[in-house]
């Protein structure tokens, strides 16, 4: 295996971990740790397929990536608004 399929195949791997811990019913689609491990894991995914220059893959984890920066730029928001208490709890 390369670099680049390492680092896909870890990104590919943290997207499964939150997707199987989500329908365990573990974490909800709001909660830190799923959005998180979406997050980390679309944007090595996305990584690798530029480095495989795959436009589809590309296209597919950046969208993935930049949808799941918003869910968390709103819970970041949310905590601000809530008076800044503590994040122990979030990952819940």
């Amino acid at each position: 295996m390369t670099t680049t399929d390492y680092i896909g195949a870890i990104g590919v791997s943290l997207i499964l971990l939150a997707f199987f811990l989500n329908l365990r019913k573990v974490v909800d689609t709001q909660n830190l740790l799923y959005l998180s491990l979406n997050f980390v894991g679309a944007g090595l995914a996305c990584s690798a397929s530029m480095m495989m220059q795959y436009v589809p893959f590309i296209v597919l984890e950046g969208t993935w990536m930049m949808m799941t920066g918003f869910a968390l730029l709103r819970r970041y928001v949310q905590w601000r608004q809530q008076g800044n208490e503590t994040l122990q709890g979030q990952f819940a």
